[in-house]
């Protein structure tokens, strides 16, 4: 049975489907409101997802590490660390302010 996946202007629906007409059945009865987009016939019966596509860390990363280079990078300039830090791991202005404070407090 073929995998499908049907985009919709709300959903990326991925489904077994014995063909399109089916699929686009089974997607009607579990979202009946939404507009197919595109629809996919998958060359093989697997789905793979990319963690990094989505931002999702595949690996631990050590945060303190990673504040120690913005703060060498910058030279000791806290403000320009926090947003080194910021553009390196995602982080917001809050959690990016206490990791570079703790990581000057212990000496980078």
């Amino acid at each position: 049975m073929p995998l499908f996946e049907i985009e919709t202007d709300s959903h990326i629906f991925i489904t077994w489907a014995d063909d399109e007409a089916a699929a686009r059945d089974t997607l009607a009865d579990a979202y009946p409101h939404d507009q197919v987009v595109r629809m996919t016939k998958r060359p093989r019966n697997s789905w793979v997802i990319s963690k990094s596509v989505l931002g999702v860390p595949g690996r631990r990363v050590d945060i303190c590490s990673i504040a120690r280079d913005c703060l060498s990078k910058s030279s000791g300039d806290k403000l320009h660390a926090i947003r080194l830090y910021m553009a390196e791991t995602g982080s917001d202005l809050e959690k990016a302010r206490r990791i570079i404070e703790s990581n000057m407090v212990m000496g980078w």
